[in-house]
């Protein structure tokens, strides 16, 4: 869109907030770059240049404005909505594997040469994968120095940063300010408190996750809530809590709905995995989403316009593990949600990884393919088909036959998926939905999915509802949700705070 001078122009003097992370806006007479909402007086057109990412705009030499902070925009919808190498390599730098493994190990896992890479992601983004996550080290420092009470140097070293020396030089490039100047503008701001709470030292960080308005919570969180895993995940407090098993340890999120914004409060055993997990939360609640976009093609079907009225801005709820939710699909095939939980916590207690959480009632993370993998059937309370199914998938997914990741090929995983006894299209359609993210996934087969179509007017059939959906593509996933809420299912309803 950045290429579109006029459309972009109209955008900012709007102040308009639909095209923040779509593309920045940068001021030749000031020397910095904004969000197209900004809050400042809008510049003149011919002070105005645009650029797809705020890595572009930084390495072209403009600083992030102090008052709209671009840096913390909602990501791109593009790469949630696309397959490609550029949207499956942007997926895995916002996952931290360049920081881990270095632009090499993005090009391994990708299956590309360095220079491919490079090249494809300056012509798209207009910046490699070196400035991306530069630019998304800059922000998780911003995030540390404004939110905690920690040292300098361990925020430099916990946002992936070599050494304290180009910590200091990014964040003075980047915003203008040194980090103590970041730090003492942000307590003066707060009047002498982060965010409204008491500054953290012991690795709680507590922050916003901006979204894209209009967001509809009820499905999103109802759906989580209703199919939580007995310690892993729970409702306390108004917030939806889950454990995380991360690169360099173990975490525990809160995230609360909210108006403007989602409440995340994360508790990490190392602050390394911080990029790490704000990024799966993102993909989790899919905050990235454009739901104008959705909303406006669903609304031309005059079966589903009416549903998209009552509660526009459905979200695809997804997950922050893909190997941990295709084993819960297989759990959960042919019973239902409360007999799934039932089994899954099973699981969980007789194999998954201890936690502490000292603010809630979490006890494990979910067991892992390696370890699902080497059980034997006499340790897994469930049909022999399904006993099968659970321990085929979990060898492959440890051996890495079959990629579920957030730089997977989905048409690939598809495949190998499908190749596995008791992978049937059910699941193997509600894995591509939540565990890779394809927002055009659709189960047809699905029982519920096909009551709500016959009471909305549509076709029931399988076959005959695939046809007519056909109309909805590329946002087939969201019209599910939509369809799915006609059902007065507890996946459908916020839960009570």
């Amino acid at each position: 869109m950045h290429t579109d001078t006029d459309r972009c122009v109209r955008a900012v003097q709007a102040k308009d907030a639909r095209f923040d992370g779509w593309f920045f806006t940068a001021v030749l007479t000031t020397g910095i770059y904004c969000r197209p909402s900004c809050p400042v007086v809008p510049p003149k057109p011919e002070n105005m240049r645009f650029y797809p990412s705020a890595a572009a705009a930084q390495q072209a030499g403009f600083r992030a404005c102090k008052r709209c902070r671009p840096d913390a925009s909602p990501g791109s919808p593009q790469w949630n909505e696309r397959a490609d190498l550029v949207a499956r390599a942007m997926r895995l730098i916002a996952d931290g594997l360049v920081d881990r493994e270095g632009v090499p190990g993005l090009a391994g896992r990708l299956g590309y040469s360095t220079r491919h890479i490079e090249r494809m992601l300056l012509a798209e983004v207009g910046a490699g994968p070196l400035a991306l996550a530069r630019a998304q080290r800059a922000q998780t420092a911003r995030l540390l120095i404004e939110t905690s009470a920690l040292p300098m140097a361990e925020i430099a070293f916990a946002a992936g940063f070599s050494s304290i020396r180009t910590f200091n030089d990014t964040v003075r490039e980047v915003f203008a300010l040194a980090p103590g100047e970041l730090r003492t503008r942000a307590t003066r701001a707060s009047g002498g408190t982060r965010d409204g709470r008491p500054t953290a030292t012991t690795g709680t960080i507590a922050l916003r996750l901006p979204h894209r308005a209009p967001l509809c919570p009820d499905n999103l969180f109802g759906h989580l809530v209703a199919t939580a895993v007995p310690g892993v995940e729970e409702w306390r407090d108004g917030a939806y809590r889950r454990t995380l098993r991360l690169p360099y340890g173990q975490g525990v999120v809160a995230l609360r709905p909210g108006h403007e914004h989602i409440g995340c409060q994360l508790a990490l055993t190392d602050l390394r995995d911080l990029t790490i997990a704000i990024s799966r939360c993102r993909r989790l609640l899919d905050l990235d989403a454009d739901p104008e976009a959705v909303d406006h093609l669903l609304r031309a079907d005059p079966q589903l316009a009416p549903l998209v009225d009552k509660a526009p801005g459905r979200r695809v709820p997804r997950t922050v593990d893909a190997a941990e939710f295709a084993v819960r699909a297989v759990i959960g095939q042919q019973v239902s949600t409360a007999a799934a939980r039932t089994h899954a916590g099973r699981l969980v207690l007789a194999h998954g990884e201890p936690v502490h959480d000292p603010a809630g009632g979490l006890t494990h993370l979910f067991p892992g393919p390696e370890r699902l993998a080497g059980l034997g059937p006499e340790q897994l309370a469930m049909p022999r088909t399904r006993r099968t199914t659970l321990t085929t998938l979990a060898g492959a997914l440890a051996a890495g036959e079959v990629a579920l990741g957030a730089g997977s090929d989905w048409e690939e995983a598809r495949a190998r998926l499908a190749e596995l006894p008791g992978i049937g299209p059910w699941t193997l359609e509600v894995i591509a939905m939540r565990a890779l993210g394809d927002p055009d996934a659709f189960p047809p087969t699905d029982l519920g999915l096909r009551r709500a179509a016959r009471e909305s007017g549509l076709p029931s059939t399988p076959a005959a509802l695939t046809r007519r959906a056909a109309e909805w593509r590329p946002w087939r996933a969201y019209a599910v949700q939509y369809l799915w809420a006609t059902d007065d299912h507890p996946i459908n309803h916020m839960p009570p705070a």
